[in-house]
């Protein structure tokens, strides 16, 4: 391939997607954040090896894709076997979540998003953490959409304020928060009204997946179960829109609004 047929390939690529083997070993040598790594199925020999390696050595995912998968990944770029989609920013630690709420004088206020995999609902859930006044939000590394640049444009520039933590066990990350005193709120069927439960101290609201809602452990070991009424013949919510809903009472009670 000459110079002008690389650049024009290279010109096809979405906005944070790197495609070809020495391009995502410099992305990964380099420090820079990265989502996900796809490496052809069934080939993890030579360089490939390697690069696998590497990112799970960083802690990136890495996930077997065939070669459809990988063509439109990086629509239609020469891949080599290996796709890394770069994350719209660095994600946070749980300790940054922590420090931004003693930064600012407030009991700690997290959302935890439980399995979301729609890049649209994960970038409202930021826009309205950010709106809501929540200090951070907590996703998992597995089956869960990451910090994918069609993520921080659902955001609308959310992603820029919000910490993301991004943890290996879900379930692990809420037994750190409940040791540091913070309460578990899984949003889900069958709980207590959302308005009727005093969110003024530390709080996580946990919101669940779109197909699946709250997985049962962390339902488990939440210490309240809330629920919004359904007044219609459908028994859901989008997850970002009754993430709003309760995140804005949550505001509420902290900001001491009267609801008249």
């Amino acid at each position: 391939m000459d110079y002008e047929q690389k650049s024009k390939t290279t010109e096809r690529e979405p906005e944070g997607v790197i495609a070809g083997r020495n391009a995502v070993t410099e992305a990964l040598r380099s420090g820079r954040a990265i989502d996900s790594l796809y490496i052809a199925r069934g080939d993890r020999s030579g360089s490939l090896g390697a690069i696998a390696a590497q990112a799970k050595k960083l802690g990136i995912p890495v996930k077997d894709a065939d070669p459809v998968k990988l063509d439109h990944l990086c629509v239609g770029a020469v891949h080599q076997g290996v796709v890394a989609v770069a994350a719209a920013k660095d994600y946070a630690s749980i300790d940054d979540i922590f420090a931004l709420a003693a930064q600012r004088k407030e009991p700690p206020f997290l959302i935890i998003a439980d399995g979301l995999e729609d890049p649209h609902n994960l970038g409202a859930v930021l826009r309205v953490a950010e709106c809501t006044g929540a200090h951070g939000v907590i996703i998992p590394k597995r089956r869960s959409v990451g910090l994918t640049w069609a993520v921080g444009k659902s955001s609308a520039g959310a992603v820029e304020y919000i910490p993301v933590a991004r943890v290996s066990n879900l379930a692990a990350a809420v037994d750190e928060l409940k040791k540091r005193g913070v309460w578990i709120y899984a949003a889900d069927l069958d709980g207590e009204t959302w308005c009727n439960v005093d969110y003024t101290g530390p709080a996580a609201v946990v919101i669940g997946s779109e197909g699946f809602g709250v997985s049962r452990l962390l339902r488990e070991k939440s210490d309240f179960i809330i629920s919004l009424p359904m007044m219609g013949k459908i028994n859901s919510l989008n997850a970002s829109v009754a993430c709003g809903v309760i995140c804005y009472e949550i505001a509420r009670q902290r900001n001491h609004i009267r609801a008249k």
